[in-house]
């Protein structure tokens, strides 16, 4: 019951994040009252690809942009998994996270972004939420780490490892490689610690 006291006054909270020519729009918006009779947390996060994004508009004769894609699902998917965890425990709240594509330069991943996006509407919010976090990519081109390395970099690359969490902690990781040995995944996965370490302290 306190719980819910202490959301009905919480206001939600919108950014824009830019890197290069990409830019996201995100909203986090929260009910003021939790759903009846609920034994889950009811958070929505949706990733919306936009054609006018990239330079294009919908022709023919639907004009309205279709269903989401699906690596924009895997998008909103990844920027959950990372965001859930740190909501308190027994939130029956409704939370929205809404990520809008204004911009994109075929060049920049959007997922990372979104993650950095969604966790900094939600701390300039009244949701309660124990953030904030931050994603890094890491790639192993030419026998070298990269750090969030463009689209066109990762196609030589040997290793596609994403990571996000808090300043202190790792809480989501996927991966997709081709026979990188344990120690270089132990230096990718403590190179992707330490590069959120800025981007969570400019948050805060």
């Amino acid at each position: 019951e306190k719980l819910n006291a202490d959301l009905s006054a919480a206001t939600g909270g919108a950014v824009t994040v830019r890197v290069g020519d990409t830019m996201l729009f995100c909203t986090a918006t929260m009910s003021k009252s939790a759903r009846d009779g609920l034994d889950f947390f009811p958070l929505s996060v949706d990733y919306e690809e936009k054609l006018y994004a990239g330079g294009r508009i919908p022709g023919g004769f639907l004009r309205r942009e279709g269903r989401a894609s699906d690596s924009a699902i895997l998008v909103s998917r990844v920027i959950d998994r990372t965001l859930r965890p740190l909501f308190p425990y027994g939130m029956r709240n409704e939370v929205q996270i809404i990520l809008t594509s204004f911009a994109y330069d075929s060049e920049t991943y959007v997922d990372m972004l979104g993650i950095v996006a969604a966790s900094t509407a939600l701390m300039i919010s009244d949701i309660p939420w124990n953030g904030p976090v931050a994603g890094a990519r890491i790639g192993l081109i030419n026998g070298e780490l990269v750090v969030n390395p463009g689209i066109k970099a990762m196609e030589e690359s040997s290793l596609d490892l994403r990571v996000s969490g808090t300043a202190d902690a790792t809480n989501m990781v996927e991966c997709s490689a081709n026979e990188v040995d344990e120690e270089t995944m132990i230096r990718a996965l403590r190179l992707a610690q330490e590069s959120i370490q800025d981007i969570t302290k400019l948050q805060e």
